[in-house]
């Protein structure tokens, strides 16, 4: 979830990339997304057949959470490059 606002602070810093340059971390927080959220369901299978309650099921949900709402960010940020690029062909 913080690969994005990462890029988005690194191109502050630098004065060689701009805030278009930090698109190119929407990949890798889509896929780390989908990885928390795949790693959190196997986390909860595993869990499942306890008795009681299990340890780690809360740390299996915050999981799930987070990659979904990495996930979330990474696709809103696709989009906004995606309509960024669409309303730059039409202006010109």
């Amino acid at each position: 979830m913080a690969v994005l606002p990462a890029a988005i602070v690194a191109t502050r810093w630098s004065r060689e990339y701009d805030l278009l340059h930090a698109a190119t971390a929407i990949p890798v927080a889509l896929l780390l997304g989908a990885l928390a959220v795949a790693l959190s369901r196997r986390a909860r299978s595993r869990l499942g057949p306890t008795l009681g309650r299990p340890r780690g099921a809360r740390s299996a949900r915050l999981g799930r959470l987070l990659g979904i709402l990495g996930f979330l960010l990474a696709l809103t940020a696709a989009g906004s490059v995606g309509i960024y690029a669409v309303l730059s062909l039409v202006a010109d």
